[in-house]
């Protein structure tokens, strides 16, 4: 069904307002998919928190212009299915990318991450990227190790100390 000019406007600004505030973009091809896959795309896609659409890509080039993903705008042809990952950089990969691994039919074809279109084997890698969660965990075992291993250093010589005395008294007790 042909969409008029006011519905192609408001598809245009929902798609650029998503689009200004995601971390990473991902756009497969979908041709060849079932509804129902689709439909398990979506419903994985939403469990992330990942804004998922399908787009003509005249409005698609639209949306992004302006925005950290308008190097995507000449690789649009074609039938496809963006992404954008709202939270978490490495979610819409992770969605995306593990979709298209049980599924052969999406092919991944742009992967954009902070202005820079990348190639699309580096899917993997943009979804080994940690959560931010993650990212807070790593930090902060980062920033308590060098203290851990100082307390630890200074703890070693009454710890010794004692651990002898315990041995002292144990030979004493079986003479």
């Amino acid at each position: 069904m042909a969409m008029n000019l006011e519905g192609k406007k408001a598809v245009v600004a929902e798609v650029a307002e998503v689009a200004s505030t995601a971390y990473s973009a991902v756009a497969a091809e979908y041709d060849g998919l079932s509804v129902s896959d689709m439909t398990e795309l979506r419903i994985a896609a939403r469990n992330e928190n990942v804004y998922l659409r399908v787009v003509r890509n005249t409005l698609a080039k639209r949306a992004v212009e302006g925005t950290e993903f308008a190097c995507m705008q000449d690789g649009m042809t074609g039938p496809l299915v963006f992404g954008f990952s709202q939270e978490d950089p490495g979610a819409v990969a992770r969605v995306m990318g593990t979709f298209a691994k049980e599924n052969d039919k999406l092919e991944i074809k742009m992967v954009s991450l902070g202005g820079k279109l990348l190639p699309a084997s580096d899917i993997e890698k943009l979804a080994k990227m940690p959560t931010k969660d993650q990212a807070i965990g790593i930090l902060m075992g980062t920033m308590k190790a060098p203290i851990e291993k100082f307390v630890r250093t200074l703890v070693a010589p009454t710890s010794k100390m004692v651990r002898t005395l315990a041995a002292v008294r144990d030979a004493k007790e079986a003479a």
